[in-house]
C-alpha cells in the first residue's frame, strides 16, 4: 500500500506533440503557462497552446537548424537561434509577425533573454558571446576569451551575470557591467554543452558531452556536486524552480530527475526513440517539456514537488525498493555520483488530454503564398538594426 500511494508523486506525462517533421532540438514554457515553445532541425518553431483543443501555431522563416528559443519574461516574445547566423523575434499569436537579424558569422547555438527583458545574449560556433539589444536589435558588446565553439550562454536571475559554455572545456562568468570574464572553471572531460543558473542565482551548472553534470556554488566558487548518471552525453538540464530538483536530458534517450538536497538520482523517464535533446521545466515547476531525436515534444506533470519534501524522503523510505540511505558524501560528493536508477518510469506514449491540434502555419512557407508571406513582417521598426560592422540590415 505504501509503494501504491508513492505513484501519485511519481512524474507523468500529461500530452505530446507530434507535428515536427524532424528533431526538436529547444523547448520553452511561456511564463504565463499557457503556451509551450520548440524549435527543430525541419527548421520551423511550433507554439503549442497547452489549453485543450487549442490550435497550434508553426512558424517558418529560418533557412537552417533552429538550436535555441526562450520566451520573453513577459511572454509576448519568442527569440530563436539557427544555424543560419541569424537570431529571429516571433510574436507568439496568430498575427504571427517576425523579425530577424545576423547575429554571428557561424552558427549560433542559444539565445536567451535577460531577466528584464531587454537583452538578449546569443553563443556562436565564431567562438564569441554576443549582447543584443531587443527592440533596437543592435549589437551592445562581444564576449570572446572562448577558444573553440561556444554552446550555450545565460543571465543570471539578477541580470549581473552571464554565464557561458562550449567546446574548449570551460565554463565562463561574465560581468555585464564591465564585460569583463571574473571567473573561469575548466573542467577536463571534454566539450561542455549547457549551462545555467539555479533560480536564486547562488549556484552554476554544466553539462558535457562526457555525460557528466557538475554544479558550482558562486559563493564560494567550488565545485559542489558532480553527477554521472547518464550514459552518454548530456545536451540539456533545467533546474526546478525550488532550486530543490534538476532534469537533464541526454543521448542516452533518457530524462533524469536529480534531487539536489540529497545528491541523488531518484527518477529515469523513458519515452523518446532517441537522444534527448532538450528539457525545460515550466516558470511554476509543475510541468516539464521534453524533446529528441525522435521529432516529438513529451509533456511532463512533476508531481513529485507537491508534497513537503520530508514528506517525499518518508514515501521514499517506504518503497518497495528504496533508494540506499543518504550519506554525508551525497551532499557535497568529492567525485561523481555513480548511483544506479531506482525508479525508472516507462509510460506508453499517448496524448491523454486532446487530440492533435490543428496546425496554423504562418511566415514564409514552400509554397510561397502572398498570405504567408504578409506575415513575415517586423516586429519593431528596422531603421535602427545594425550588426556588429554597422551596416544595415
Amino acid at each position: 500500500m505504501p509503494a501504491m500511494s508513492s505513484v501519485m508523486e511519481d512524474p507523468a506525462l500529461e500530452r505530446h506533440f507530434k507535428e515536427h517533421k524532424d528533431a526538436v532540438t529547444c523547448v520553452d514554457f511561456n511564463p504565463n503557462s499557457k503556451q509551450l515553445a520548440s524549435g527543430s532541425v525541419d527548421k520551423s518553431l511550433m507554439i503549442w497552446n497547452l489549453a485543450p483543443k487549442a490550435r497550434a501555431f508553426r512558424y517558418v522563416g529560418h533557412q537552417d537548424v533552429i538550436t535555441g528559443v526562450q520566451f520573453s519574461p513577459s511572454g509576448d516574445l519568442v527569440a530563436t537561434s539557427s544555424k543560419d547566423r541569424t537570431v529571429r523575434l516571433w510574436t507568439p499569436s496568430t498575427k504571427g509577425a517576425s523579425t530577424a537579424f545576423k547575429a554571428h558569422t557561424a552558427a549560433v547555438r542559444s539565445v536567451a533573454f535577460s531577466p528584464d527583458g531587454l537583452r538578449l545574449a546569443t553563443a556562436s560556433d565564431d567562438k564569441s558571446v554576443k549582447v543584443w539589444s531587443v527592440h533596437q536589435q543592435r549589437f551592445v558588446c562581444s564576449l570572446a576569451q572562448h577558444t573553440n565553439w561556444v554552446r550555450c550562454a545565460r543571465f543570471s536571475p539578477d541580470g549581473r551575470l552571464i554565464a557561458s559554455c562550449g567546446d574548449d572545456g570551460t565554463v565562463r562568468l561574465w560581468d555585464t557591467s564591465t564585460k569583463h570574464c571574473i571567473n573561469c572553471f575548466t573542467y577536463y572531460g571534454g566539450c561542455e554543452t549547457f549551462v545555467g543558473f539555479n533560480s536564486s542565482g547562488t549556484c552554476v551548472a554544466s553539462s558535457g558531452a562526457d555525460s557528466s553534470l557538475k554544479v558550482w556554488d558562486l559563493r564560494t566558487n567550488k565545485l559542489i556536486q558532480h553527477y554521472q548518471v547518464h550514459s552518454a552525453g548530456i545536451n540539456s538540464f533545467s533546474f526546478h524552480p525550488s532550486n530543490n530538483y534538476l532534469i537533464s536530458g541526454s543521448s542516452d534517450g533518457t530524462v533524469k530527475i536529480l534531487d539536489l538536497l540529497e545528491g541523488r538520482l531518484i527518477y529515469t523517464l523513458h519515452g523518446h526513440n532517441g537522444p534527448v535533446l532538450t528539457v525545460a521545466f515550466s516558470r511554476a515547476g509543475d510541468l516539464f517539456a521534453s524533446g529528441g531525436a525522435g521529432g516529438q515534444v513529451l509533456m511532463w506533470r512533476t508531481n513529485f514537488d507537491i508534497k513537503s519534501y520530508q514528506n517525499v524522503l518518508q514515501q521514499h523510505s517506504r518503497r518497495s525498493t528504496p533508494d540506499p540511505p543518504p550519506h554525508v558524501a551525497d551532499i557535497h560528493p568529492r567525485g561523481p555520483h555513480l548511483h544506479l536508477p531506482k525508479a525508472s518510469i516507462s509510460p506508453a506514449v499517448a496524448d491523454t488530454r486532446s487530440t492533435d491540434p490543428l496546425v496554423v502555419e504562418f511566415g514564409q512557407s514552400a509554397r510561397g503564398t502572398a498570405a504567408s508571406r504578409q506575415r513575415d513582417e517586423p516586429i519593431f521598426p528596422r531603421n535602427n538594426c545594425y550588426c556588429t560592422t554597422g551596416q544595415l540590415l
